[in-house]
């Protein structure tokens, strides 16, 4: 059994699971709101994985690198793995995974990898931390995958719910393929508007995929209440929402990476969303989600 950690302040209270580093709960303490979905595994068992280091999957499961094959499933290792505990505040912790030898197997790369989750009043702020611990160039991905409880309170119903984007927004659905790959053109979506209204049907073909939108910033809100929350996400150049079919939550999934298009040639240095990181340099990026009443 992987063990929880937990840290709370006046307003917030969250639970991370040493496995994958992963949020597992974030209740707003005034009034016992839990925000995170439960990770019913007859559902779908997870809550908030760290996406490392792909995101997505691989045309077959597969890339090249430096004239050898290598098998990657869908958004990578990190999120089945144990991190180490390394840092704990009253308001923060810190988690750590390294290479193994199975890692290298799979991904031949030395690194360091830090998940920091931060409470700031009604804010959580999670923060990935990749450093090329290695002696070359290293390539990755990475990215979020929280699922919020949707409904969010008793009595409202799951339509009622919508996020609403910081800018109106003309951005097209990049649909996905067989085998979890992105199509080779967008389909219309959002047009000249700041309004998603989220329905249980619009999961039904996989994920919600934006390549281009110019909002960082978004809330969700409800018909029926006032409360929600903002999320943001800043230095994440694509945005995915998904749901398992007719689940009551929906992820909203900042991601410094992307599926393979499918037609990829599974060179991991010019994959779609991939990142170069020099020997000793670190990659920073953040997302948070802030309640509001």
């Amino acid at each position: 059994m992987a063990k929880i950690y937990q840290i709370e302040n006046s307003v917030l209270k969250i639970a991370v699971s040493e496995k994958g580093a992963e949020l597992q709960s974030l209740v707003d303490k005034t009034t016992g709101q839990e925000y995170m979905w439960s990770g019913d595994p007859e559902i779908w068992g997870k809550h908030s994985p760290v996406l490392f280091p792909i995101v997505g999957a691989l045309k077959d499961n597969t890339y090249q690198y430096e004239g050898h094959s290598y098998q990657l499933n869908r958004h990578g290792f990190a999120r089945e793995m144990n991190f180490l505990p390394v840092g704990r505040l009253a308001d923060e912790l810190v988690f750590l995974l390294k290479q193994t030898a199975e890692t290298l197997d799979v991904y031949p790369f030395e690194f360091d990898l830090k998940l920091k989750y931060r409470l700031d009043g009604k804010m959580l702020t999670v923060t990935y931390d990749v450093c090329n611990t290695g002696a070359q160039k290293m390539w990755f991905s990475i990215g979020g995958h929280p699922a919020f409880k949707l409904p969010l309170f008793k009595g409202d119903a799951y339509a009622e719910y919508y996020l609403e984007f910081e800018e109106k927004e003309d951005a097209g659905r990049w649909p996905i393929e067989e085998g979890g790959l992105l199509a080779s053109a967008p389909v219309p979506f959002l047009n000249n508007t700041p309004v998603l209204r989220l329905n249980k049907g619009l999961f039904a073909k996989d994920a919600v995929v934006f390549k281009e939108l110019k909002s960082r910033k978004l809330a969700l809100r409800s018909d029926r209440t006032k409360m929600g929350f903002d999320f943001s996400w800043q230095g994440f150049p694509y945005l995915g929402l998904w749901a398992t079919p007719g689940a009551n939550f929906v992820c909203i999934e900042p991601w410094c990476g992307i599926a393979d298009g499918v037609g990829a040639d599974g060179d991991l240095s010019k994959k779609e969303g991939i990142h170069a990181l020099e020997p000793g340099r670190h990659f920073v990026r953040s997302w948070s989600v802030t309640i509001f009443s």
